[in-house]
């Protein structure tokens, strides 16, 4: 059975999501991938140059989908911008959506290895990066924006609000997730935590 090219990368960034999720980045190579996937070695430099495209691709998709969910979620149910911006802060620091579904562990295994590609991927392909985070950027910033516009969040920028927020949630979260690897999830500290992260912005943004 032949594929296109855009079947063949999304197998690939599939496969990739899956095995961050099983055997960490130590899993995730090349050779490793094809065999998931069953396509030959040309089929995946006809999508990416490298394992690090490979891994942005994996960032852009996950974000894509977890804004789409979030969004979905909170207007849904959330009239108020500030308590649709602490549904999207605390998901994304309990794993929903941001980490995908599936069990804790596997699900904090992915998380572990995207928080070290993140940060070395902040400082080698910085504008790569940015543009897999542009998705949940954009729809913290949408919040925001409400949020000025009705009187709840003080005047600012709120593009650059959004990059200061979501800069706070994943440092926290990515230093956190590295220091649980390798340990059982404790569901009880991190609800904790995402409480303790979104009060801190909370006081940041309100007029």
């Amino acid at each position: 059975m032949s594929f296109s090219k855009p079947d063949r990368a999304k197998m690939l960034v599939d496969a990739a999501y899956d095995m961050l999720a099983e055997e960490g980045l130590d899993g995730l190579t090349i050779r490793a991938v094809l065999e998931r996937t069953g396509l030959a070695r040309r089929a995946f430099y006809e999508s990416f140059s490298g394992k690090d495209d490979l891994v942005l691709a994996v960032f852009r998709q996950t974000l894509e989908l977890a804004a789409q969910h979030f969004e979905s979620e909170a207007e849904r149910q959330l009239p108020d911008p500030l308590e649709r911006l602490r549904y999207i802060v605390t998901a994304i620091v309990l794993g929903r959506g941001y980490l995908g579904e599936g069990a804790e562990v596997q699900r904090d295994r992915r998380g572990a290895a995207l928080s070290r590609e993140h940060m070395r991927l902040a400082e080698s392909r910085p504008a790569d990066l940015q543009a897999a985070l542009d998705p949940l950027l954009d729809l913290i910033a949408r919040q925001l924006n409400d949020g000025i516009a009705s009187g709840r969040v003080r005047k600012a920028d709120p593009d650059r609000l959004a990059m200061l927020v979501y800069n706070t949630v994943s440092n926290t979260v990515h230093t956190e997730l590295l220091a649980e690897e390798g340990q059982p999830p404790d569901p009880a500290r991190r609800t904790r935590l995402a409480e303790d992260i979104w009060e801190f912005c909370r006081r940041a943004i309100i007029a």
